[in-house]
């Protein structure tokens, strides 16, 4: 299931011209990232982070801000348990702010072990998969989203068109991987 992004997310560009977001079917790209997990901070690539197993990647418009630190991140946190249950590997967490905040989020939200992160300093992921959008006063940020990976192979994209946290959350990719497990039984 593809959700379309809401206005304002741009388009991804190759070289044979302009195309839409990264969609089901679509392989994530390797792009050099900062990883923030239990471990600490380290030089990654994002193929290496989403590319193994079942991985569940969202991402939020910022580190700290409202919707983001309140109700986005807290529901992945929250049903960490219920996804692995669901064969889930690895829930990851991205955002276009440096890996400094991104860390320091991490450790105050209590999501690390339950969460890894992906700091994108740079929004050079969000712009590989086309889910960067330009934000008044904050600048490149992702757009936000949650999709299903397996072994590095997009399965589904949920793109919050709406205000708040509704397609992109937690309780919608759990229902998601529901779905999925009840028609492969």
């Amino acid at each position: 299931m593809v959700r379309r992004p809401e206005p304002g997310v741009n388009q991804r560009v190759t070289k044979g011209g302009t195309t839409d977001m990264i969609q089901a079917g679509d392989k994530i790209p390797s792009i050099p990232i900062k990883l923030v997990d239990a471990n600490g901070m380290s030089d990654a690539t994002s193929d290496a982070v989403l590319g193994t197993g079942t991985v569940v990647f969202f991402a939020v418009p910022g580190a700290f801000t409202p919707t983001c630190d309140t109700s986005h991140l807290p529901g992945f946190v929250a049903n960490a348990q219920k996804l692995a249950n669901l064969g889930v590997a690895r829930i990851v967490c991205g955002a276009v702010n440096d890996h400094h905040v991104v860390k320091a989020w991490a450790e105050r939200s209590d999501a690390l072990g339950k969460v890894d992160f992906i700091a994108d300093g740079e929004g050079l992921l969000a712009d590989a998969i086309g889910l960067s959008k330009q934000i008044p006063g904050m600048g490149k940020r992702f757009a936000r989203f949650a999709m299903i990976l397996k072994d590095g192979v997009v399965q589904d994209v949920f793109v919050q068109d709406v205000a708040g946290v509704t397609v992109s959350g937690a309780p919608a990719v759990l229902l998601a991987l529901e779905a999925r497990q009840s028609v492969s039984a």
